[in-house]
């Protein structure tokens, strides 16, 4: 079993940036990515990275914003967020896909993903 532990989160003014880690207990070489969930609403996809690091894929309301990237000698997966916005607020979750590829990305929904971490808190104040 894969344990996956997310830390970075906090409270920043619009505009500003914030960098996310998630750190694996394992060597994982598959595809893994960020949800996001905000209160009331669905688990919604962010971004995702294939186990090599080469392949990404992002949400249409975060490309040209986040990036997401991966350094597996640390077991770490990151997400740069740049130019926050109110509406970036939610609770970040990443999450190991099922797949098991190392060159394909994972999938956009939660059912495409085996192993989640606890969640960290990004407030964006307007």
């Amino acid at each position: 079993q894969v344990q996956l532990v997310e830390s970075g989160g906090g409270l920043v003014q619009t505009g500003g940036s914030l960098r996310l880690s998630c750190a694996a207990s394992g060597r994982t070489f598959s595809a893994m990515g960020w949800f996001r969930q905000a209160p009331g609403k669905e688990r919604e996809f962010v971004a995702t990275i294939s186990g090599s690091g080469a392949s990404t894929y992002y949400a249409d309301s975060v490309r040209g914003r986040f990036t997401i990237s991966r350094d597996n000698a640390k077991n770490t997966v990151y997400l740069q967020m740049s130019s926050l916005k109110p509406e970036d607020t939610a609770v970040y979750y990443c999450a190991l896909s099922r797949s098991g590829t190392y060159d394909a990305t994972g999938g956009a929904r939660p059912g495409d993903y085996i192993y989640w971490g606890q969640g960290t808190q990004v407030t964006v104040s307007s």
